[in-house]
C-alpha cells in the first residue's frame, strides 16, 4: 500500500493518507476508520474524486510525471512527482515546492493522487485567507 506524507518542516513528516494498489482507492488517514477520497485508474494515469452519481474527474500525470488540474480549457500544470515519491508543487517564476513523499509508489498517478487531493485544497484555502 503506498502511504502519503506531509513535509513538516524540522519535524518528522505527518502520515496523511493510503493507495491501495489492488482497488486504486484512495483515503485520508484519520482516527477510526479511514475516509475514501477517490480512486485512481492506473492505465490511463486519471484521478477521480469520489461523489454521490458518476465520479468527478480531477486530473492527470503524464509520463515525465507532471501533474494536470482538469479545468475547462487546457489542464493546468500544477505540480510533479519524482521517480523515488518526492511531491513537488508548481510556483511560477519560482522554485518548485517540496511537498512531501509517497512511500512504496508503484505508478506516478498515486502521486498525483496525493497532489490533487492532499495540497491543492490546503494550498487554495490559505491563498483564500
Amino acid at each position: 500500500m503506498a502511504r502519503i506524507y506531509r513535509h513538516i518542516p524540522r519535524a518528522p513528516d505527518q502520515h496523511i493518507g493510503n493507495v491501495d494498489p489492488a482497488s486504486g482507492h484512495v483515503y485520508s488517514e484519520q482516527f477510526g476508520p479511514d475516509r475514501y477520497l477517490g480512486r485512481v485508474d492506473y492505465a490511463r494515469g486519471h484521478v477521480y474524486h469520489h461523489r454521490f452519481g458518476p465520479d468527478e474527474y480531477l486530473g492527470r500525470v503524464d509520463g515525465r510525471g507532471g501533474v494536470f488540474r482538469h479545468r475547462r480549457g487546457p489542464d493546468e500544470y500544477v505540480g510533479r512527482v519524482a521517480a523515488d515519491g518526492r511531491l513537488y508543487r508548481h510556483r511560477r517564476l519560482a522554485p518548485d515546492v517540496y511537498l512531501g513523499h509517497v512511500d512504496d509508489m508503484k505508478h506516478p498517478v498515486e502521486g498525483a493522487a496525493a497532489i490533487l487531493f492532499f495540497f491543492l485544497e490546503a494550498d487554495e484555502r490559505e491563498a483564500a485567507e
